[in-house]
């Protein structure tokens, strides 16, 4: 698939990003270098490859969630602070 102008202009009215003039070229080229990436993926072999294949099986072991206390890591880190009160840093005015 080659990036042309109407392509590109569509996907800056998508993201709401302007290309300069100067940097269009530029642009569709890295695009069509990442999209003739992604088509090599087309290519694989996966034919050994279960179809349901899904990392949310019971098979595969995720860690526990655990509730922790934040005022604790508020403590830790307020505690390496040179200035801190109130659960705050205190840090020198910079703003008249």
């Amino acid at each position: 698939m080659q990036v042309d102008d109407a392509l590109l202009a569509r996907l800056e009215k998508l993201s709401f990003l302007k290309v300069s003039d100067d940097k269009r070229e530029e642009i569709k080229e890295q695009l069509s270098e990442i999209v003739s990436f992604v088509d090599n993926l087309s290519d694989l072999n996966t034919d050994g490859v279960d179809a349901k294949f899904s990392m949310n099986d019971s098979s595969t072991r995720l860690r526990e969630d655990t509730v922790s206390s934040s005022q604790a890591v508020s403590q830790e880190i307020l505690s390496h602070a040179p200035n801190s009160a109130d659960n705050f840093f205190i840090v020198p005015k910079i703003i008249e």
